[in-house]
């Protein structure tokens, strides 16, 4: 795959929470990203994140998509907004990498794909397979580690976000899928809010917990397990498992068949330094098992989190693609079909019966590259 030292220039429109991930991590690593302007309806807020991480506010969603001759733009705004400002960007011949989900609900999303799909300029910025440590087991199931990926179950991560999860360690394809899910009321200490600020209420509220079976055909399962909060709360451990014809990943330890008479167990070792007495920075420098190194983090020895690093990757990724330098990262069609399974979730708790999803219109698009690497990657 050809490279160049060419920074990744892209423009925002939204300030929300999400558009200050890739603030963040174009303000760590100038010499990779370069952000061309920001965009919002609010001129103070655009305003006040311009002058916080030492970019551009522009005065309209044309400026954001002209100023500054960006490679794409990143769209951050609410779901029912983001239809139509993604369809004006691409109107306007420029690249759009879409925060999740890319519509509200199927008829918007039919409708999306109708306006832009076939113009292949919107990738979604779903980021999850390009967290760390999930790259390193998508590694170790495509170079057979477990055997045939035969099923995923994910405690991590809410409706659609969990749903990538899955289709991409099983390479599930966008084909109909069977979708049985149930709600339970429950309660749980929740120490801390969304956004991340301690509650100090030690008595437990009341949640709602959510598990679904996804039969994507072909022998291949999915199992879905989140409870409300989950994301921010640390009395919830997020849990993963690949099982394969041969073995399984379970967090951070592997199971397989060496050979006929022995079975193996590994522990995944992350190396982070900056810890007791290593002064090499405070920084996540790979991801191994088995003696190999199965991921490599390319923008250290910056200070990021796992979220940062995915962020920083996609948007790498989204800027490689949209020069002709490798593959798209997350296609439209895909962030359409996570999150058409998302809401397949929903309404089978909601009915108490099975949901069987169609096939869609975007069902046969060309698919991501997961295996793709960025500069310094492995």
């Amino acid at each position: 795959m050809a490279t160049t030292n060419r920074l990744a220039r892209f423009a925002i429109v939204g300030t929300g929470w999400r558009s200050e991930f890739f603030l963040r991590v174009a303000a760590e690593l100038p010499e990779r990203f370069a952000v061309t302007g920001v965009y919002s309806r609010s001129a103070a807020k655009r305003e006040e994140l311009a002058h916080r991480f030492g970019t551009v506010a522009v005065g309209s969603v044309e400026e954001a998509a002209k100023h500054g001759e960006p490679d794409f733009v990143i769209v951050a705004v609410p779901w029912p907004a983001a239809p139509e400002l993604t369809q004006q960007i691409v109107e306007l011949g420029v690249a759009v990498l879409e925060e999740t989900p890319p519509a509200p609900d199927l008829p918007m999303m039919r409708d999306l794909w109708s306006r832009v799909g076939a113009r292949n300029l919107v990738q979604i910025a779903e980021q999850n397979m390009f967290m760390p440590a999930h790259r390193a087991r998508l590694r170790m199931v495509k170079e057979g580690l477990v055997g045939e990926p035969t099923s995923v179950q994910v405690s991590s991560n809410h409706l659609y976000h969990a749903v990538s999860i899955m289709r991409a360690l099983l390479d599930a394809g966008r084909g109909p899928t069977t979708v049985i899910a149930n709600t339970v009321s429950t309660s749980l200490v929740d120490p801390i809010t969304f956004g991340g600020t301690f509650s100090d209420n030690p008595d437990p509220v009341p949640r709602t917990a959510t598990l679904a079976i996804l039969d994507f055909g072909a022998g291949r399962t999915g199992l879905y397990d989140f409870t409300e909060n989950q994301w921010w709360n640390p009395l919830r451990r997020r849990r993963l498992t690949v099982r394969g014809t041969g073995g399984e990943i379970v967090d951070d330890r592997v199971v397989f068949l060496d050979d006929p008479r022995t079975i193996v167990e590994s522990v995944v070792t992350r190396r982070q330094t900056g810890m007791d007495m290593n002064l090499e920075g405070f920084f996540l420098d790979s991801i191994s098992v088995n003696g190999r190194a199965m991921y490599r983090n390319p923008y250290r020895p910056a200070r990021l989190s796992d979220e940062d690093i995915a962020a920083a990757t996609i948007v790498e990724r989204m800027s490689m693609w949209v020069r002709g330098e490798g593959p798209p990262p997350y296609p439209l069609a895909d962030g359409l079909q996570d999150h058409l399974l998302g809401l397949a979730i929903e309404e089978s708790a909601r009915l108490g019966r099975p949901v069987v999803t169609a096939t869609e219109p975007w069902a046969d698009a060309a698919g991501p590259d997961f295996e793709a690497r960025v500069p310094g990657e492995i």
